[in-house]
């Protein structure tokens, strides 16, 4: 059996989220890979690996995130370079899976993109995927190699364990139906009860006068935390507070993993009853996406702990408990 000794890792981080890569190889303790991506005048990428990988266990970060098909793109191109490179490992650390909402038919002659993706990742020849909270757990699947899915609910209690929240006078809150199982394991770390957003006329509602009103379980004279998995235009979470501020919540709070915030998201979530909107650095916020009331937290440790251990081939269960 080979020794340790004769292992190396090497960590490269690509564009999409430097920042987050940073801290991910501080957790490890290594310094980020030298490499270079470049684009062209007509746009084509370019990557270069300025040391030697041969025989390397590496890891790759990037989050296929806005410039969504760029950061994609840059991914297959710089696997493709570390296989022909020898590396002897190449780990896919995917903070956020792009195109995972993607994940089945839902109409006639529709693609299944995210398992388009899980393809191309396939043939070039990756060794194992790590990802964070992906939309659709089934994705997993999609991938005949190893793939651990992190979760960042224990991240995201914390934040209400830390600043001692009353676990009594609390209630976790489900957007939807489809997202009862996430809202039921955010209540089992802080000890809360849970409540449903009757929402099924959310896609007919024109403006926030029209919102759902039927909220099943107990909000009345609470503080609500509604918890989804990503905040893309930020209508849903808005619609969500709006629901519970005229059931009697005294108090909203949001709080997703993945923050794209598309087009006007931040002036909308700014603007609406939420009191704070927590999220993580599994995509990268721009300075012109900040806004009062957001709270980030970062995953770099949680993805770096993750990183070694399966580095020395130990089991990811801690990372699923809460700290507190």
């Amino acid at each position: 059996m080979e020794s340790k000794a004769k292992r190396r890792m090497k960590i490269f981080s690509l564009n999409s989220n430097r920042a987050l890569a940073e801290k991910i190889a501080n957790e490890v303790g290594i310094p980020l890979g030298k490499a270079t991506i470049k684009q062209f005048s007509d746009g084509e990428i370019q990557v270069n690996i300025e040391e030697s990988i041969r025989g390397a266990e590496v890891y790759v970060i990037q989050s296929i995130s806005d410039p969504i098909n760029d950061s994609l793109m840059e991914l297959l191109i710089m696997v493709d370079a570390l296989r022909r490179a020898s590396a002897r490992q190449i780990n896919v650390v995917i903070p956020y899976y792009g195109y995972s909402r993607q994940d089945r038919k839902a109409r006639s002659r529709e693609p299944i993109t995210a398992k388009l993706i899980a393809n191309l990742l396939e043939d070039d020849d990756i060794t194992r995927v790590l990802t964070l909270d992906l939309h659709a757990p089934q994705i997993q699947g999609f991938f005949d190699v190893p793939v651990d899915h992190l979760a960042a609910a224990p991240l995201l209690a914390s934040y209400f364990q830390e600043h001692n929240f009353d676990s009594e006078n609390l209630v976790v809150v489900s957007p939807d139906h489809a997202s009862v199982s996430r809202a039921r394991n955010m209540a089992e770390l802080l000890g809360t009860p849970i409540a449903i957003i009757d929402n099924r006329n959310e896609e007919s509602a024109e403006n926030l006068n029209e919102i759902p009103t039927e909220i099943i379980g107990d909000v009345k004279g609470k503080v609500a935390l509604v918890i989804d998995d990503m905040i893309d235009t930020g209508t849903r979470l808005t619609i969500s507070a709006e629901a519970l501020h005229n059931a009697g919540a005294t108090e909203i709070y949001g709080a997703a993993t993945h923050a794209i915030f598309s087009r006007n998201a931040p002036q909308i979530l700014q603007a609406s009853k939420l009191s704070k909107v927590i999220v993580t650095d599994s995509i990268r916020i721009g300075e012109e996406k900040r806004f009062e009331k957001l709270v980030e937290l970062s995953v770099g440790p949680l993805l770096g702990n993750a990183i070694k251990m399966i580095y020395n081939n130990e089991p990811l269960a801690p990372l699923f408990k809460s700290k507190n």
